[in-house]
Protein backbone atom coordinates (compact mmCIF):
# COMPACT_ATOMS: atom_id res chain seq x y z
CA UNK A 1 0.00 0.00 0.00
CA UNK A 2 1.38 3.41 -0.98
CA UNK A 3 1.14 6.07 1.74
CA UNK A 4 0.94 9.81 1.27
CA UNK A 5 3.56 12.02 2.92
CA UNK A 6 1.05 13.05 5.58
CA UNK A 7 0.20 9.42 6.36
CA UNK A 8 3.90 8.60 6.67
CA UNK A 9 4.42 11.51 9.05
CA UNK A 10 1.48 10.35 11.18
CA UNK A 11 3.10 6.92 11.42
CA UNK A 12 6.36 8.61 12.45
CA UNK A 13 4.58 10.29 15.36
CA UNK A 14 3.25 6.91 16.51
CA UNK A 15 6.70 5.34 16.30
CA UNK A 16 8.37 8.09 18.32
CA UNK A 17 5.88 7.92 21.16
CA UNK A 18 5.76 4.17 21.61
CA UNK A 19 3.26 1.38 21.17
CA UNK A 20 0.89 1.93 24.08
CA UNK A 21 -2.70 2.91 23.41
CA UNK A 22 -3.13 5.42 26.21
CA UNK A 23 -6.01 7.63 27.23
CA UNK A 24 -4.70 10.84 28.73
CA UNK A 25 -6.89 12.64 31.22
CA UNK A 26 -5.83 16.28 31.17
CA UNK A 27 -4.98 17.79 34.56
CA UNK A 28 -7.15 20.64 35.73
CA UNK A 29 -5.65 24.08 35.28
CA UNK A 30 -5.93 27.10 37.57
CA UNK A 31 -7.95 30.12 36.61
CA UNK A 32 -6.46 32.62 34.20
CA UNK A 33 -4.19 35.06 35.99
CA UNK A 34 -2.91 32.58 38.58
CA UNK A 35 0.68 33.28 39.52
CA UNK A 36 1.86 29.69 39.13
CA UNK A 37 0.36 26.32 38.29
CA UNK A 38 0.34 23.82 41.15
CA UNK A 39 0.38 21.03 38.53
CA UNK A 40 4.07 21.64 37.75
CA UNK A 41 6.22 18.87 39.19
CA UNK A 42 9.49 18.69 41.07
CA UNK A 43 12.15 16.30 39.78
CA UNK A 44 14.71 14.56 41.98
CA UNK A 45 17.57 12.59 40.45
CA UNK A 46 19.28 10.29 42.93
CA UNK A 47 22.70 8.72 42.26
CA UNK A 48 21.94 8.57 38.55
CA UNK A 49 24.40 6.75 36.30
CA UNK A 50 23.64 6.63 32.58
CA UNK A 51 25.15 4.01 30.29
CA UNK A 52 25.33 3.34 26.58
CA UNK A 53 26.20 -0.33 26.56
CA UNK A 54 29.21 -0.68 28.85
CA UNK A 55 30.20 2.98 28.49
CA UNK A 56 29.38 5.15 31.49
CA UNK A 57 28.30 8.46 29.95
CA UNK A 58 27.05 10.32 33.03
CA UNK A 59 28.21 9.55 36.56
CA UNK A 60 26.42 9.79 39.90
CA UNK A 61 24.15 12.79 39.40
CA UNK A 62 21.99 13.80 42.35
CA UNK A 63 19.97 16.99 41.90
CA UNK A 64 16.67 18.61 42.83
CA UNK A 65 14.87 20.48 40.05
CA UNK A 66 12.34 22.94 41.43
CA UNK A 67 8.76 23.30 40.12
CA UNK A 68 7.77 26.46 38.25
CA UNK A 69 11.41 27.38 37.79
CA UNK A 70 13.79 27.32 34.82
CA UNK A 71 16.92 25.22 35.34
CA UNK A 72 19.67 25.64 32.74
CA UNK A 73 22.32 22.98 32.16
CA UNK A 74 25.63 24.29 30.81
CA UNK A 75 29.00 22.75 30.00
CA UNK A 76 31.28 21.82 27.12
CA UNK A 77 30.16 19.56 24.29
CA UNK A 78 30.24 15.89 25.23
CA UNK A 79 29.95 16.40 28.98
CA UNK A 80 26.59 14.67 29.34
CA UNK A 81 24.10 17.56 29.52
CA UNK A 82 21.78 16.32 26.78
CA UNK A 83 22.16 12.70 27.88
CA UNK A 84 21.04 13.66 31.37
CA UNK A 85 18.19 15.78 29.99
CA UNK A 86 16.88 12.89 27.87
CA UNK A 87 17.01 10.57 30.87
CA UNK A 88 14.41 12.77 32.59
CA UNK A 89 11.69 11.46 30.26
CA UNK A 90 13.34 8.20 29.20
CA UNK A 91 14.02 9.42 25.65
CA UNK A 92 17.57 8.06 25.82
CA UNK A 93 16.08 4.55 25.95
CA UNK A 94 15.32 4.88 22.24
CA UNK A 95 19.06 4.25 21.68
CA UNK A 96 19.97 0.55 21.72
CA UNK A 97 21.89 -0.48 24.82
CA UNK A 98 21.03 2.63 26.85
CA UNK A 99 20.22 2.10 30.52
CA UNK A 100 20.33 3.87 33.87
CA UNK A 101 21.19 3.05 37.45
CA UNK A 102 19.70 5.16 40.22
CA UNK A 103 16.34 6.91 40.38
CA UNK A 104 14.50 9.83 38.80
CA UNK A 105 11.52 10.89 40.89
CA UNK A 106 8.66 12.97 39.52
CA UNK A 107 6.96 14.32 42.64
CA UNK A 108 8.14 11.20 44.46
CA UNK A 109 7.23 8.65 41.77
CA UNK A 110 10.16 6.81 40.19
CA UNK A 111 9.82 7.11 36.41
CA UNK A 112 12.05 4.03 36.05
CA UNK A 113 9.90 1.81 38.25
CA UNK A 114 8.96 -1.52 36.65
CA UNK A 115 5.28 -0.61 36.45
CA UNK A 116 5.89 2.83 34.90
CA UNK A 117 4.92 3.10 31.22
CA UNK A 118 7.50 5.25 29.35
CA UNK A 119 4.73 6.56 27.09
CA UNK A 120 2.94 7.97 30.13
CA UNK A 121 6.23 9.43 31.35
CA UNK A 122 6.65 11.31 28.06
CA UNK A 123 3.13 12.66 28.36
CA UNK A 124 4.00 14.14 31.74
CA UNK A 125 7.49 15.26 30.75
CA UNK A 126 7.43 16.87 27.29
CA UNK A 127 10.43 17.71 25.13
CA UNK A 128 11.44 20.32 22.57
CA UNK A 129 14.49 19.48 20.48
CA UNK A 130 17.46 21.45 19.18
CA UNK A 131 16.27 21.61 15.58
CA UNK A 132 12.65 22.63 14.99
CA UNK A 133 10.94 19.40 13.93
CA UNK A 134 7.36 20.02 12.83
CA UNK A 135 5.91 17.58 10.34
CA UNK A 136 6.41 19.75 7.26
CA UNK A 137 3.53 18.60 5.06
CA UNK A 138 1.02 18.43 7.89
CA UNK A 139 -0.93 21.59 8.54
CA UNK A 140 -0.16 23.99 11.36
CA UNK A 141 -3.40 22.90 13.03
CA UNK A 142 -2.62 19.20 12.75
CA UNK A 143 0.93 19.73 14.01
CA UNK A 144 -0.41 21.41 17.13
CA UNK A 145 -2.99 18.67 17.66
CA UNK A 146 -0.65 15.77 16.86
CA UNK A 147 0.02 14.83 20.48
CA UNK A 148 -3.66 14.99 21.38
CA UNK A 149 -4.59 12.68 18.51
CA UNK A 150 -1.73 10.34 19.31
CA UNK A 151 -2.91 9.95 22.88
CA UNK A 152 -6.30 8.85 21.54
CA UNK A 153 -8.18 11.55 23.40
CA UNK A 154 -11.75 11.66 22.18
CA UNK A 155 -13.07 15.19 22.06
CA UNK A 156 -15.40 17.37 20.08
CA UNK A 157 -14.02 19.47 17.27
CA UNK A 158 -14.83 22.62 19.23
CA UNK A 159 -12.78 21.37 22.18
CA UNK A 160 -9.86 20.49 19.92
CA UNK A 161 -10.10 23.92 18.29
CA UNK A 162 -9.94 25.56 21.71
CA UNK A 163 -6.85 23.62 22.78
CA UNK A 164 -5.08 24.36 19.49
CA UNK A 165 -5.83 28.07 19.80
CA UNK A 166 -4.81 28.20 23.47
CA UNK A 167 -1.55 26.35 22.76
CA UNK A 168 -0.67 28.61 19.82
CA UNK A 169 -1.51 31.70 21.87
CA UNK A 170 0.66 30.37 24.68
CA UNK A 171 3.51 30.01 22.21
CA UNK A 172 2.98 33.58 20.92
CA UNK A 173 2.15 32.22 17.48
CA UNK A 174 -1.61 32.51 17.14
CA UNK A 175 -1.76 36.00 15.64
CA UNK A 176 0.83 35.03 13.02
CA UNK A 177 -0.88 31.83 11.86
CA UNK A 178 -4.61 32.09 12.70
CA UNK A 179 -5.53 32.75 9.07
CA UNK A 180 -3.48 29.85 7.67
CA UNK A 181 -3.98 27.00 10.11
CA UNK A 182 -4.65 24.66 7.19
CA UNK A 183 -1.33 25.49 5.50
CA UNK A 184 1.75 23.21 5.76
CA UNK A 185 4.01 23.89 8.73
CA UNK A 186 7.03 23.71 6.45
CA UNK A 187 6.20 27.22 5.21
CA UNK A 188 6.94 28.80 8.60
CA UNK A 189 10.24 30.46 9.50
CA UNK A 190 12.68 28.69 11.80
CA UNK A 191 11.61 30.69 14.83
CA UNK A 192 7.94 30.11 14.06
CA UNK A 193 8.56 26.38 13.62
CA UNK A 194 10.23 26.18 17.03
CA UNK A 195 7.32 28.01 18.65
CA UNK A 196 4.98 25.59 16.86
CA UNK A 197 6.93 22.70 18.39
CA UNK A 198 6.53 24.31 21.82
CA UNK A 199 2.79 24.67 21.18
CA UNK A 200 2.63 20.99 20.18
CA UNK A 201 4.51 19.96 23.34
CA UNK A 202 2.33 22.04 25.67
CA UNK A 203 -0.99 21.08 24.05
CA UNK A 204 -1.06 17.77 25.95
CA UNK A 205 -0.53 19.67 29.23
CA UNK A 206 2.68 18.09 30.55
CA UNK A 207 3.94 18.97 34.00
CA UNK A 208 7.59 19.32 32.96
CA UNK A 209 9.05 20.71 29.74
CA UNK A 210 12.56 19.76 28.62
CA UNK A 211 14.33 21.87 25.99
CA UNK A 212 17.55 20.69 24.33
CA UNK A 213 19.29 23.82 22.98
CA UNK A 214 15.98 25.23 21.72
CA UNK A 215 17.54 28.38 20.26
CA UNK A 216 20.77 27.07 18.74
CA UNK A 217 19.36 27.12 15.17
CA UNK A 218 17.64 30.52 15.53
CA UNK A 219 18.66 34.11 14.86
CA UNK A 220 19.02 36.59 17.79
CA UNK A 221 15.53 38.05 17.42
CA UNK A 222 13.87 34.62 17.37
CA UNK A 223 16.09 33.58 20.29
CA UNK A 224 14.86 36.47 22.43
CA UNK A 225 11.26 35.60 21.56
CA UNK A 226 11.80 32.02 22.76
CA UNK A 227 13.49 33.25 25.96
CA UNK A 228 10.54 35.54 26.70
CA UNK A 229 8.23 32.60 26.08
CA UNK A 230 10.22 30.37 28.46
CA UNK A 231 9.88 32.99 31.18
CA UNK A 232 6.09 32.93 30.76
CA UNK A 233 5.82 29.15 30.47
CA UNK A 234 7.47 28.58 33.86
CA UNK A 235 4.25 29.77 35.50
CA UNK A 236 2.67 26.59 34.14
CA UNK A 237 5.55 24.12 33.87
CA UNK A 238 8.81 23.06 35.41
CA UNK A 239 11.39 23.79 32.69
CA UNK A 240 14.86 22.35 32.13
CA UNK A 241 16.96 23.66 29.24
CA UNK A 242 20.35 22.69 27.85
CA UNK A 243 22.29 25.59 26.37
CA UNK A 244 25.80 26.49 25.23
CA UNK A 245 24.88 30.18 25.40
CA UNK A 246 26.12 31.61 28.71
CA UNK A 247 24.13 34.82 28.22
CA UNK A 248 20.98 32.81 27.62
CA UNK A 249 21.47 30.78 30.80
CA UNK A 250 22.02 34.00 32.75
CA UNK A 251 18.96 35.68 31.24
CA UNK A 252 16.45 32.87 31.13
CA UNK A 253 17.08 30.59 34.12
CA UNK A 254 16.52 30.63 37.87
CA UNK A 255 19.01 27.82 38.55
CA UNK A 256 22.08 26.74 36.58
CA UNK A 257 23.89 23.42 36.69
CA UNK A 258 27.42 22.99 35.33
CA UNK A 259 28.35 19.64 33.78
CA UNK A 260 31.98 18.80 33.13
CA UNK A 261 34.44 15.92 32.62
CA UNK A 262 37.72 15.48 34.46
CA UNK A 263 39.58 14.36 31.34
CA UNK A 264 38.85 12.99 27.89
CA UNK A 265 37.07 9.64 28.05
CA UNK A 266 35.72 10.19 31.56
CA UNK A 267 31.97 10.29 32.22
CA UNK A 268 30.20 13.59 32.56
CA UNK A 269 29.47 14.82 36.07
CA UNK A 270 27.34 17.57 37.56
CA UNK A 271 30.08 19.64 39.15
CA UNK A 272 27.84 22.32 40.63
CA UNK A 273 24.28 23.61 40.66
CA UNK A 274 22.95 26.71 42.36
CA UNK A 275 20.91 29.82 41.80
CA UNK A 276 21.92 31.32 38.47
CA UNK A 277 23.09 34.62 39.96
CA UNK A 278 25.51 32.78 42.26
CA UNK A 279 26.82 30.49 39.53
CA UNK A 280 27.72 33.46 37.37
CA UNK A 281 29.00 35.77 40.12
CA UNK A 282 30.45 33.58 42.87
CA UNK A 283 30.54 29.85 42.01
CA UNK A 284 31.85 27.38 44.56
CA UNK A 285 34.15 25.43 42.25
CA UNK A 286 37.04 26.85 40.26
CA UNK A 287 36.10 24.74 37.23
CA UNK A 288 32.70 26.47 37.13
CA UNK A 289 34.31 29.89 37.39
CA UNK A 290 36.73 29.06 34.58
CA UNK A 291 33.89 27.90 32.33
CA UNK A 292 31.47 30.78 32.87
CA UNK A 293 34.30 33.29 32.51
CA UNK A 294 35.32 31.79 29.15
CA UNK A 295 38.68 30.33 30.17
CA UNK A 296 37.70 27.01 28.58
CA UNK A 297 34.79 25.40 26.77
Amino acid sequence: MNLTKEQKETKMVDAQAGPADVTLDPPSRPAEGSAVDAQAKRIDAENLNIYYGDFLAVKDVSVKIHPNKVTALIGSSGCGKSTFLRSLNRMHELIDGARVEGRVLLDGNDIYARNMDPVLVRQQVGMVFQQPNPFPTMSIYENTAAGLRLNRRKMKKTEMDGIVERSLRGAHLWEEVKDRLDKPAGGLSGGQQQRLCIARATAIEPEVLLMDEPCSALDPIATLAIEDLINELKRRFTIVIVTHNMQQAARASDYTGFFNIEKSGDPGELFEIDETEKIFSNPTRKETEDYVSGRFG
